[in-house]
């Protein structure tokens, strides 16, 4: 799985659900610029989304590259005419944009972070079923583990299998610990 970091790519899913509230507000354009924006951010979707089909990087780069500035100038256009909450939206775009079209120079990082939110659920859900931990040793473990399992069914991999592996080699020297780094 793909860490995002805060110089890393924000998630559009969440900024076009931003813009579909915008649409409902009332305010100054809200509905002409939620509209132009979730034109937009469903425009990149596409177009990553057929960037993973035809791993065809000349023909993602070529799109970015008109992409880029008629993102710009779209913000450009609307930033002076919008209302309070339209405004900061759009300011966050102009401000983070390196952060929210990361994917367009970075295309081995998704513009979403619905895998990340994906393996997530599996802790949330024990946290709220558990009532959490009772110390930070303990959520300290059970992130660990957390973490091992999902690593786990990421790579495709029986959790059983490498816990049984993990455990023999805690025991028996000669038997080789197993690595949850992918091999290349």
């Amino acid at each position: 799985m793909v860490m995002l970091s805060k110089l890393g790519q924000k998630c559009l899913a969440h900024l076009r659900r931003h813009f579909k509230k915008l649409i409902k507000l009332p305010g100054l354009n809200n509905q002409e610029i939620g509209a132009k924006f979730i034109s937009l951010i469903d425009e990149g979707f596409k177009n990553y989304a057929l960037f993973q089909q035809t791993q065809n990087l000349d023909e993602f780069l070529s799109w970015t590259s008109e992409f880029k500035p008629k993102v710009e100038s779209t913000i450009d256009s609307w930033i002076d005419r919008a209302g309070g909450e339209a405004g900061k939206v759009l300011r966050s775009l102009r401000n983070k944009a390196h952060q929210w079209w990361y994917f367009l120079d970075h295309p081995e990082i998704p513009p979403d972070n619905n895998l990340a939110e994906r393996t997530l659920r599996l802790a949330v859900t024990k946290r709220k079923i558990s009532g959490g931990s009772r110390s930070l040793e303990r959520f300290q473990d059970t992130a660990n583990l957390l973490t091992v399992i999902q690593t786990c069914r990421h790579q495709g991999r029986c959790v059983i299998e490498f816990f049984d592996q993990a455990i023999k080699a805690m025991v028996d020297s000669a038997v080789q610990t197993p690595s949850l780094i992918p091999l290349v």
